[in-house]
């Protein structure tokens, strides 16, 4: 049975699929596809349908990733289909924890910089700030952090 792992931000269009498409990467790398599942979503549904962020696609490209993740939001079910709900900032973490239907529910989430990092919690929304590649790298650094800690716990 696989681990699965859904990450979240608020449009699922800029850091939820660059941290998807990063921890795919990681996970294929490590041959570990058939063990782990990653997906993203939104909290949000203004981008629902649409590809992502053509500036997250690019920097992806650029490092050698393609982000192929259509947006999607995230909802109550999606607590029973993911081991892993992994946001990408307290904001979103506190809509998840609003939508959670139990503390079994509430015990899935977490923060995506709390694997790697101490002190900031928040990876930054690069929709507005544009600052894209430094996302990525909060997101490879982390995810990698996380990929490692599912290899720990899991025993992959």
């Amino acid at each position: 049975m696989a681990i699965s792992v859904c990450f979240v931000c608020l449009g699922n269009i800029c850091r939820s699929p660059t941290a998807e498409g990063i921890m795919r990467r990681e996970v294929d790398a490590a041959g570990l596809a058939t063990a782990v599942r990653v997906d993203s979503a939104g909290t949000g549904a203004w981008h629902v349908g649409e590809r992502a962020d053509a500036r997250s696609r690019a920097t992806a490209t650029g490092r050698g990733i393609e982000l192929t993740s259509i947006a999607r939001r995230f909802d109550a079910t999606d607590f029973v289909r993911f081991d892993y709900v992994v946001a990408m900032d307290r904001k979103n973490r506190d809509a998840l924890v609003a939508l959670a239907p139990d503390g079994q529910a509430r015990d899935k989430i977490s923060l995506l910089r709390s694997y790697a990092e101490q002190g900031e919690l928040d990876v930054p929304d690069p929709y507005f700030e544009h600052n894209f590649e430094h996302v990525f790298d909060i997101c490879e650094a982390n995810c990698r952090a996380l990929l490692v800690a599912l290899r720990q716990r899991h025993g992959l």
